[in-house]
């Protein structure tokens, strides 16, 4: 299927099988994401144990990377995301009744694991699934949804939380859930690129096989990765230092996250015709700008302004990290690749807010800022050199065999 065009029936069956899912599983995610500090605080915690079991979930999707990537390869893409997804279910479920906050806390851990295998399960599939020609549109279009589910996660939480209490954020999570599993049980299989009877490979193999891939594109992929990350945790600092309250803080990230969920299928179709890093590099240069501006944004009108261009960078490069991984990974092993990729940016995406946090202690949030602004420029030149060229488009490619 991968040298097919793609048809409207093919994305039909992502919408239905890929893209609903996706987006009813994020939003109970969303929904409860924002809660777990309070729920933790709720079940006797202190800030420093809530901010703990919070950061559980992003090392659970690390350490859970690896194992995700072998746990999708034996199952397939299929049972994978039905089982991870009944599995989100059961910890959303152990979440809503724990009886401590070390207890919540496994709950969490379990979550940050079971979304590893769902995201390397869902990459997988329409990487197999989706001709090259349109594979940037159609993982783009998979960012997009994951940023749609976030951003109405915590409004139907808030909707929740105030005619159930707490708890029922939970609840609508396990419900989301669910109906994710069950939707994806209708996943078609999909045609293997790997030759009939390949010999089955090893994760050892293949991470050693394509070390360096990781250690090239990956390490880009991963810059990229930590000054999105960034976003999230300088913003709202930088929004407090400037005296801003709360609701303007939101205000700016409402209006950026806007823009975000506007772009993503234009930035798409961009790398499909023109090339991957005809839209990584721009994107890493805006955001890097963006960041070297911050320090001169001292009032909320400044602040919106940096943060619509982020919105602009973060939106055009919205499915850029899952692309590259997808063209990098072989036919044989590619799950077990994936995970791999995952691993690697998943590090610059957790080093983003330490370094933040570690900068603006020992100096400023100026500093913190420059050097995320520093890593975005020196990003854009790496991945100049390591991603697809303009004239090595999949289209072109395509086009030319």
């Amino acid at each position: 299927m991968t040298r097919e065009q793609m048809s409207p029936q093919h994305w039909r069956t992502l919408t239905v099988s890929v893209y609903l899912p996706t987006t009813l599983a994020l939003v109970g995610f969303g929904a409860v994401t924002p809660l777990i500090a309070i729920t933790a605080q709720d079940l006797g915690a202190s800030l420093a144990q809530s901010a703990l079991v919070v950061s559980l979930l992003g090392i659970g999707a690390l350490v859970g990377a690896l194992p995700a990537g072998i746990i999708a390869d034996r199952l397939g893409e299929q049972r994978a995301l039905v089982a991870s997804l009944i599995v989100d279910a059961a910890a959303m479920a152990v979440a809503a009744f724990a009886p401590n906050f070390v207890v919540l806390g496994i709950a969490v851990f379990v979550l940050g694991v079971s979304e590893a295998v769902v995201t390397i399960a869902r990459q997988s599939f329409v990487t197999e699934f989706v001709p090259l020609t349109h594979r940037a549109r159609a993982l783009s279009t998979l960012g997009g949804v994951f940023r749609i589910g976030s951003f109405i996660g915590p409004l139907a939480g808030a909707a929740v939380v105030t005619l159930g209490g707490l708890r029922a954020a939970y609840w609508l999570a396990i419900a989301t859930s669910l109906a994710a599993a069950i939707i994806s049980a209708w996943l078609p299989d999909v045609e293997r690129e790997a030759p009939p009877g390949a010999a089955p490979v090893h994760m050892a193999a293949i991470l050693r096989a394509h070390a360096m891939t990781f250690l090239t594109l990956g390490v880009g992929a991963a810059a990229l990765t930590l000054v999105r990350a960034s976003r999230d945790a300088l913003l709202p600092l930088w929004a407090t230092s400037i005296g801003l309250d709360a609701a303007q803080t939101s205000l700016v990230f409402a209006a950026s996250s806007l823009v975000d969920l506007t772009l993503f299928y234009l930035g798409g179709s961009m790398m499909d015709r023109l090339g991957r890093r005809a839209v990584a590099v721009p994107a890493m240069l805006i955001m890097g700008t963006c960041f070297g501006l911050l320090p001169l944004a001292a009032t909320g009108i400044g602040l919106g302004a940096v943060a619509l261009g982020l919105g602009l960078g973060n939106g055009i490069s919205a499915g850029v990290v899952m692309t590259l991984g997808s063209d990098a990974s072989p036919a044989v092993g590619r799950t077990q690749f994936l995970a791999g990729w995952r691993l690697t940016t998943g590090i610059g995406g957790a080093l983003g807010p330490v370094m933040i946090s570690a900068l603006a202690a020992v100096a400023s949030l100026s500093a913190a800022a420059l050097a995320v602004a520093a890593i975005g420029w020196l990003g854009a030149a790496w991945l100049w050199h390591w991603a697809s060229p303009p004239g090595d488009s999949p289209a072109s490619r395509d086009a030319s065999a």
